[in-house]
Parts: structure tokens; C-alpha cells; sequence
């Protein structure tokens, strides 16, 4: 059977994404990085879905505390406030990107994976980017993700021998309204994720993150199925 690594945060894209992998016929190998995320309570919610799709025996935790140590953002960072307000929180005129953005975080996170896929002989690694939600990260982009194959390609194993590692970003042109419909009619488990920055037990549902994915709920005509404040 084929084998994907997916890049499992807890919330909601990368759930989905789980959903896509799975539906697909992947054996999926769900990772997990605790960075020092404010939020680190979405840990507990990638277990849970790990658990959900019966996989708790293949799930990996990998430990980047030095993020936190670096700081640079308002997820690793507690003098940098999370912003609590906006829906949209697109690029400005002059290209501004989100406090809440971690340098070099997606880059790490395909790195390790791209090990862990080798090690397990997984042929591909499933990551929640978006190049419309969210738009100002700039290692959520198309061009990004066709770099780091590349550099998969040539810094492998597998990648040498003509056996290269794909990186399949299945959400990267949805809207988070699609992205709740897709989810919604694979049986994705929501109510297992979070998407809240604040790290509370129940969503804040103020915070950029809390209001994109509100957002999206109701523009997929659906109810949230999490518990808010």
C-alpha cells in the first residue's frame, strides 16, 4: 500500500488533509511538532485525529522548543500580541506579512518529514498551506512548495535514484469555505481539531485564525462543531 506523511497540526486544514490523503489510499503517517506554539493545546487535537483514523501506532511528535528560544512571532513570542481582529488578514498594499507568521517553520516542518517519508518509504507528504487564506506567509505559496521538491529531488535518497518524494498541497487554491465543504463530505472529524492562536479549551473566536475559519463555516452554509467562548 502506497504511504503519505502527513503534516498534522490538529486544526482544521491539516485535518483535511488527512481526509484527502485517506481518500486517495494512502497509509497515512501522521507528524506532529510542538514549536512552542502558544496554542500547543492543538497537540492533544492531532492526537485525536491520529486516533480517529486509527493510525495513533504510526503518529510522530518531534520537539522544535528552540522556535520559541528564536521568538520572531506572535505564536512563539508572548511580548507580540496575536491580532484579534479582521477576518481577512490578506496582504496589505505594501506586501505586509502576519505577525503570526514563524520563520522558517514550514521549511523545518518539510524537512523532518521529508526524512521521516524516507525512512518509512512513504512516496508522498501531505501539508494544510493556502495561498488565499493567509496569503501573506511567505512559505504558503505555490513557488515555495516547487523549491523544497526540488531540494527533495537532489538531497535524497530516493530523490537520486529517480524515486522522488512528491509534496501534495491539496488545499492550496480553496477558499476555507471549500475547504469545509470538502472536509464535511469526506467525513473529516472537525470536532476532534482547533484553529484558535489564544490556546484556550474553547475557541476564542476573535483571533484571526477563530474568525477565518467562522467565516468559512458560514459561507459553507455548515455550523462549527467546536465549542467557542
Amino acid at each position: 500500500m502506497k504511504k503519505a506523511v502527513v503534516i498534522l497540526s490538529g486544526g482544521l486544514d491539516s485535518t483535511t488533509c488527512m481526509g484527502y490523503a485517506k481518500e486517495v489510499g494512502y497509509e497515512l503517517y501522521p507528524i506532529t511538532f510542538n514549536y512552542g506554539q502558544r496554542h500547543k493545546i492543538e497537540l492533544n487535537n492531532a492526537r485525536a485525529v491520529a486516533e480517529h483514523y486509527g493510525v495513533s501506532d504510526r503518529f510522530r511528535l518531534v520537539e522544535l522548543g528552540f522556535l520559541r528560544d528564536f521568538g520572531g512571532s506572535a505564536l512563539t513570542d508572548d511580548s507580540i500580541d496575536v491580532p484579534m481582529v479582521g477576518a481577512d488578514p490578506v496582504p496589505d498594499e505594501v506586501g505586509e506579512i502576519p505577525v503570526t507568521y514563524v520563520p522558517g517553520r514550514n521549511l523545518l516542518f518539510l524537512s523532518i518529514a521529508t526524512s521521516f517519508a524516507e525512512t518509512v518509504g512513504a512516496e508522498a507528504i501531505y501539508i494544510g498551506v493556502n495561498a488565499l487564506d493567509y496569503s501573506g506567509y511567505p512559505d504558503c505559496r505555490p513557488e515555495f512548495i516547487a523549491k523544497v521538491e526540488e531540494v527533495i529531488a537532489v538531497a535524497t535518497k530516493v530523490g537520486v535514484e529517480g524515486k522522488a518524494i512528491s509534496i501534495e498541497t491539496p488545499l492550496i487554491h480553496l477558499t476555507k469555505a471549500d475547504i469545509v465543504k470538502e472536509g464535511t463530505r469526506m467525513g473529516v472529524p472537525y470536532h476532534l481539531t482547533t484553529s484558535c492562536y489564544n490556546g484556550e479549551p474553547e475557541a476564542c473566536g476573535e483571533c484571526d485564525s477563530c474568525r477565518l475559519r467562522l467565516k468559512g463555516f458560514a459561507e459553507a452554509g455548515m455550523k462549527d462543531p467546536i465549542p467557542y467562548k
